[in-house]
């Protein structure tokens, strides 16, 4: 099982659509796939038309007090399964922070589906700050895919994001944790800062940006208040298209890292 953070410090950048879509077009591929929603908006489980169900996040197995596969739940998409999120999230911010070994709390929590993985990829859906839930996604995760919008501040967050991760990377001890992939959201071909603002990501980090560029549309941002994916709000749209390109070049890259190792 391969362990994906979704996660940049930044909100509005389209991370848990990007986490959504990304795990929606990976199981309409025939992947079987779970996405943990760690942020305690609830965003990434609404936007799959689930609502919230007490006592079944990530909570209880990060402070110790339950199994994380008991909170997996399925969702009507075939092979896409889901650990939802809720309000006791919110407090693992300050009790997580006082337990022993605070920063692997969740990746301590996700060894039994390591033990005996049931799917082949675990995508987790980051709040949008540098708290406990963030790093210690970070830190479970093998590794970490950045989206980032296609405007003026994107590197200045990105560089914020890189120096995190490699942080997090040293304190765990973990090669494999480390950032993986770029994803440039937001896209809008008909400017030039758009096409600029890729150039120059694409500049810095040339092996890991991402071909595929997510389009800005109407149609991404309804679908979520429908509870929908975009494949299934949108399946012919602009938006669609792009997600499953990306989740074709997604499985591409991690084959060929499994033919090269």
């Amino acid at each position: 099982m391969k362990t994906i953070a979704v996660a940049n410090q930044k909100g509005g950048v389209g991370k848990t659509t990007t986490a959504v879509n990304l795990s929606a077009c990976l199981a309409a591929e025939g992947h079987t796939v779970l996405l943990l929603d760690l942020d305690p908006q609830a965003n990434a489980t609404s936007a799959l038309g689930l609502g919230e169900i007490e006592g079944n996040s990530a909570y209880e197995p990060m402070i110790g007090s339950g199994s994380i596969t008991e909170k997996v739940i399925p969702t009507r998409l075939d092979n896409l399964f889901l650990v939802p999120s809720d309000l006791d999230l919110a407090g693992a911010e300050i009790e997580v922070a006082r337990l022993d070994d605070h920063l692997l709390r969740l990746r301590q929590a996700l060894e039994p589906l390591r033990k005996d993985p049931p799917f082949e990829f675990l995508l987790m859906d980051c709040p949008p700050s540098l708290g406990i839930l963030m790093t210690n996604a970070l830190a479970a995760a093998d590794e970490t895919l950045v989206p980032i919008q296609c405007e003026y501040f994107a590197l200045e967050g990105l560089s914020k994001i890189v120096q995190v991760v490699a942080q997090i990377a040293e304190v765990v001890e973990s090669d494999a944790t480390g950032l993986s992939g770029i994803v440039m959201t937001m896209y809008d071909g008909r400017t030039n800062l758009s096409q600029q603002v890729v150039a120059e990501v694409r500049e810095h980090f040339p092996e890991i940006v991402y071909d595929t560029l997510i389009p800005r549309t109407v149609r991404l941002g309804e679908a979520p208040s429908f509870g929908k994916s975009i494949i299934e709000y949108d399946p012919s749209g602009l938006a669609s298209t792009a997600y499953r390109a990306l989740a074709q070049e997604f499985v591409l890259r991690h084959t060929q890292v499994l033919t090269n190792s």
